[in-house]
């Protein structure tokens, strides 16, 4: 499709990298990794600068350490840390790779058209390209109203971004991670218990004694914290239940591997709620003191037996009741885990209510070995004038009133609000894209590239020449976060602390930080009132100062941990009275809140559509060397897996005459064909009716050096989503896919000739 706004594959000089190798976590009970490419270091010829990780959301803090002629030469983990206890994972020792990265954005760019209709990057000033940011936003805001810019943001610097803004008048500021990862959890879990679960997840991993993963990839999706949590937990005989299609690094530590067919978790779950309350296997102290509508529950779940769930889940009665009484016995320090990544299918809410239910049933939530009550320290915010009050959002783009339960945008909302429509008095306009990869995070890349090309102007501010710079008008180089100050890390735990990440050595290229760029952004739009400081360092050391802290003593100690307010860690042992923050002030097993939307009260079992004979269920997931698709050109990360392979049952491999480590194609339901081969990996660990393959290969922008063509993208695939009806998150396990063998380029070469 040719539009006005072409991609644009972005040039790079080249520039050498420095290969460092790295220790990574080793926890008992599972397998990591061990470079051999080690570089002695004496720690008394280095550095050392706090920094908190941002190659993903767990964010554990470390050192940076620099030599005498001023290079980064390892990080590791600050032991005071409660996010990490001084170890990090492959990928918070490899950040490093992302500074030495060649392949970096190294200069502002700034679309331009040729004569002939070619478009092209040229290199601009940082004065330049903020003059043209500036105007593009200022001609928005004059001619259809602030509203009409969206931020979509991914990590700790899309703060300052987000406070620029909401100063300019949008309200309209969104993360990936809600409609395409955490959303229906959230939802759900506090429409039960009214609290979400938050980030990190409130879950005593550590102190259970029987631990049930749904779908949960603890191990691979490299959570630092649980999977140390998970190892101490093994090591202490705790039960291990992994519920997935697939043999996972969980499973093959599990006392229990329940190989699901997919799309039928409900069903289980709706059994073991039947066996756990027939079989009175349920806390009835806790339930009788807490819940609301257990005669409902009870009435509802009557016919859903293990025998009527074994025809739908293909798991068997004695293994549904087995395992259910296996939970009930180390109760209440049972832990069903919420997951993170939980938009499936479309009745998510409804699936992750469930598992919501059968945390109750056991009296998990609050109680030691279940859900614990985090506390974060609350930084104030530095002076500034109150924001604009919006009168439109993006929610204006669903006049029906659709998900009244949501509790943060939707990114997938925002590109509706984006693409025409007679019912908007105005489809937003302008995006700034900040640190996430769109067309690797949101689902139906033909939505979202209709999204983009109804555009005014796009601003993409990234490290890296991602698939998404390439259709921006402005692309802003950032530095990495090695480079730079971020505000102060106050994740919620089960101590309050704090963390700071200050500058190791000085950005490389003409990068900048995004607290410089949000600054300058605001001086042109007549927004200085909003940043009436001189630098991001001035704002952190009056936050600091307000708690008993202060920069100096910060970049001291990187972590700094605080006593919490109250003995309120498992704030329901002993049954005190707690009044929840629900409807009836209960848990709810029988929720009011979606009975008051006209959504099911008490999850249901829905039939999904199943793949048509010769296609297989598409699933996705993790590897712990990577995150999402930011890190697959990191040198270092790289190294350790450079491409993805696509698992494939032996008996499907032999019905289609398929070998080990054999490149083919994979094309979906839709027709859509993979831009790549995918390596094949035949493997008995996955059912016969799916495939598997790691998120974020495949990539198509030439100037990743090391990522382009590598894999393939399970992201463009995914052209069938589900929406779930209570909170927008987009199912994307719906989407089913069979295999070519020869080269599809060639044989389209073939029938033009």
């Amino acid at each position: 499709m040719k539009t006005r706004r072409d991609f644009i594959k972005i040039s790079t000089a080249g520039a050498g990298a420095t290969a460092l190798g790295f220790s990574a976590l080793g926890a008992k009970g599972f397998s990591f990794f061990e470079s051999d490419k080690q570089v002695p270091v004496s720690d008394e010829d280095l550095t050392p600068y706090p920094t908190y990780c941002e190659v993903c959301f767990w964010k554990c803090a470390g050192w940076t350490y620099v030599d005498k002629k001023g290079e980064i030469r390892k990080i590791i983990g600050n032991n005071d840390d409660p996010h990490c206890n001084g170890r990090l994972c492959p990928r918070g020792t490899g950040g490093v790779g992302m500074y030495y990265d060649e392949d970096r954005l190294k200069t502002p760019l700034i679309r331009e058209t040729k004569a002939d209709g070619t478009q092209y990057y040229r290199k601009a000033s940082w004065d330049e390209a903020l003059d043209l940011v500036a105007e593009k936003m200022d001609k928005l805001r004059k001619e259809h109203g602030p509203e009409c810019l969206a931020l979509f943001s991914h990590g700790s610097g899309g703060k300052m971004l987000t406070h620029l803004v909401k100063a300019f008048g949008t309200p309209n500021i969104t993360a990936p991670s809600f409609a395409q990862c955490r959303g229906p959890r959230e939802v759900a879990f506090t429409a039960t218990f009214g609290e979400d679960v938050m980030s990190p997840e409130r879950t005593d991993i550590r102190d259970t004694k029987c631990l049930v993963l749904i779908g949960s990839h603890i191990g691979e999706n490299m959570h630092n914290g649980q999977i140390q949590e998970m190892s101490h937990a093994i090591e202490n005989k705790a039960t291990i239940i992994t519920v997935d299609p697939r043999f996972s690094t969980a499973a093959s530590h599990s006392k229990y591997w329940l190989p699901i067919k997919p799309a039928t978790d409900i069903a289980l779950l709706l059994a073991w709620i039947h066996v756990i309350i027939n079989e009175e296997l349920y806390d009835k102290d806790y339930i009788e003191k807490y819940a609301f509508g257990f005669d409902e529950l009870k009435e509802h779940v009557k016919n859903n037996t293990p025998e009527w769930a074994y025809g739908i889940t293909t798991i068997e009665p004695h293994i549904i009741r087995a395992t259910a009484r296996e939970m009930a016995a180390a109760a209440p320090s049972t832990l069903v885990h919420p997951g993170r990544h939980v938009t499936w299918y479309g009745d998510d809410t409804q699936r992750s209510r469930a598992i919501a239910i059968v945390n109750a049933l056991l009296g998990s939530w609050g109680r030691r070995g279940g859900f614990y009550n985090p506390e974060k320290v609350h930084l104030p915010t530095f002076p500034h004038p109150p924001y604009p009050k919006p009168t439109r959002s993006w929610k204006d783009a669903y006049p029906d009133n659709k998900y009244n339960l949501v509790t943060e945008v939707l990114s997938t909302g925002i590109c509706d609000a984006t693409i025409p429509n007679a019912d908007l008095n105005c489809h937003l306009r302008g995006w700034i894209v900040y640190g996430t990869n769109l067309m690797a995070s949101l689902p139906d890349q033909r939505k979202t590239l209709e999204a983009i090309s109804n555009l005014d102007f796009l601003v993409v501010i990234d490290t890296m020449p991602m698939d998404i710079t390439g259709y921006a008008d402005v692309v802003l180089p950032e530095c990495t976060y090695l480079e730079r100050y971020d505000f102060v890390r106050t994740s919620p735990h089960r101590e309050p602390a704090l963390a700071l990440r200050m500058p190791a050595v000085q950005p490389k290229y003409d990068s900048k930080p995004n607290w410089w760029i949000a600054k300058n952004l605001a001086s042109r739009l007549g927004l200085e009132t909003y940043f009436k400081w001189d630098k991001i360092e001035d704002v952190i050391d009056w936050q600091l100062k307000q708690v008993g802290s202060s920069l100096e003593e910060m970049q001291r100690v990187g972590v700094k941990k605080f006593k919490r307010e109250y003995d309120d860690l498992f704030w329901l042992e002993g049954l005190p009275d707690f009044e929840f923050n629900t409807n009836t002030g209960k848990i709810e097993l029988y929720s009011t809140e979606l009975a008051n939307e006209e959504f099911d009260p008490i999850p249901k079992y829905t039939h999904h559509p199943e793949p048509e004979q010769g296609y297989y269920r598409l699933n996705y997931g993790r590897a712990p060397m990577h995150t999402f698709s930011r890190t697959s050109n990191n040198h270092n990360l790289w190294d350790l897996m450079d491409e993805n392979s696509v698992w494939i049952n032996p008996k499907v491999a032999d019905l289609w005459e398929i070998k080990n480590n054999q490149y083919i194609w994979l094309k979906n339901q839709d027709g859509v064909v993979s831009s790549f081969p995918v390596k094949a990996r035949v493997t008995e660990r996955i059912r016969w009716d799916s495939v598997y393959m790691v998120h974020g290969f495949g990539h198509t922008n030439k100037k990743l050096t090391r990522a382009y063509g590598k894999g393939g993208s399970d992201s463009e695939l995914v052209t069938k989503v589900v929406m779930d009806p209570i909170m927008g998150g987009t199912g994307m396990r719906g989407n089913f896919v069979t295999f070519i063998l020869e080269n599809p380029d060639k044989e389209n070469k073939e029938d033009k000739a």
